[in-house]
């Protein structure tokens, strides 16, 4: 990978939210699902995430996770990703969500 400059890390808005809404995406190429996250003062943002394989709907309610929310909005079949949420691939390509490890709040700063 190439080496970038501390500048290039500063125009990536990394924040927080949390999980409000989860929804089947039947039209994705990859099974994924569709999220509604709350990133508090910068409002709601949608996302398909590729979470099927370790994740059911229900239990992403309430989630808090990572996404870069300075992305301009992604149409993936019939719907229009806002955010890209975080993860970790796993050696069978499965995708484990980053999320902080305590509560805090929607829309905070990573940095």
């Amino acid at each position: 990978m190439p080496t970038i400059q501390w500048e290039d890390f500063e125009k990536i808005d990394i924040r927080v939210g949390t999980i409000r809404e989860v929804n089947d995406f039947p039209k994705a190429k990859k099974p994924a699902w569709q999220l509604l996250v709350d990133f508090g003062e910068l409002g709601l943002k949608k996302s398909s995430a590729q979470l099927k394989d370790l994740y059911e709907g229900q239990q992403l309610i309430g989630k808090q996770v990572i996404a870069i929310v300075n992305f301009p909005p992604k149409q993936i079949a019939n719907f229009f990703s806002e955010c890209l949420v975080l993860g970790v691939y796993t050696d069978k390509k499965e995708v484990v969500l980053l999320a902080p490890d305590r509560k805090v709040e929607n829309g905070w700063k990573i940095g």
